[in-house]
């Protein structure tokens, strides 16, 4: 039996007498989405921190391709983007590709660039660039060593709505492509949307799972409302 590429059991994380998590257990298979749905303090980006291995979780444990940890497994973009503004968008990535290892890193950088749509201004600064298109590059950047697990933090906030169309049709491409996810949103409807499967995740636990032909935006949104209306 194939195990799945990320699973999580128990997990908890404290700050002093602050539980942020309690018991989060969930599995993700290979060339699965997930979309993680809650008000802000819910957890939800502490969640995604423990899986990249930015923060340790009090208790629980965490495996990533049957393994206790494996960070080249990983591609995040947090709500920084990581990128150097007085660095070229190709640059970047070259810089990116060369600290992971990544064999012949301007070949992987024009290939990224040409995948987000950004070969035209491969050659500016980073920091001139819109939102959208620093989100873009961003993304690429977390995908230049081909992680098999994606972890977006709010994607799309600060993004205009042609900038929203354009990032959330490349993460429905990169899910058909077979690429696992985890999505941080506050946005029901691109919460069903994008993902297979969306928790509902409030003071720290999950609170509701929906999968399959459930997972529609009325559906989630009706069954959202009234986790919060319980939570008040």
């Amino acid at each position: 039996m194939t195990s799945p590429l990320l699973r999580l059991k128990d997990i908890e994380k404290a700050y002093g007498p602050i539980t942020a998590l309690r018991n989060i257990s969930l599995d993700l298979d290979h060339g699965e989405t997930i979309s993680l749905l809650g008000p802000n303090g819910a957890g939800k980006s502490t969640l995604l921190r423990i899986v990249a291995g930015l923060a340790a979780p009090t208790r629980g444990t965490l495996e990533i391709q049957g393994t206790a940890h494996d960070r080249r497994a990983i591609g995040y973009l947090g709500h920084a983007t990581l990128l150097y503004p007085e660095l070229t968008a190709r640059e970047n990535l070259i810089f990116a590709a060369r600290l992971h290892g990544v064999p012949k890193p301007a070949r992987r950088a024009d290939q990224l660039l040409e995948e987000e749509d950004l070969s035209p201004v491969a050659q500016r600064r980073a920091g001139g660039f819109s939102r959208g298109m620093a989100q873009r590059l961003a993304i690429a950047r977390a995908r230049v060593h081909k992680p098999s697990l994606l972890l977006l933090d709010e994607p799309f906030t600060g993004l205009d709505v042609p900038a929203i169309s354009r990032l959330s049709q490349r993460l429905i491409e990169l899910r058909n492509a077979g690429q696992s996810w985890l999505l941080v949103t506050h946005e029901v409807e691109r919460a069903a949307m994008l993902a297979d499967t969306a928790l509902i995740v409030l003071r720290g636990q999950v609170a509701e799972r929906l999968t399959g032909g459930e997972l529609t935006p009325q559906n989630l949104s009706e069954i959202y409302a009234k986790a919060l209306d319980l939570q008040s």
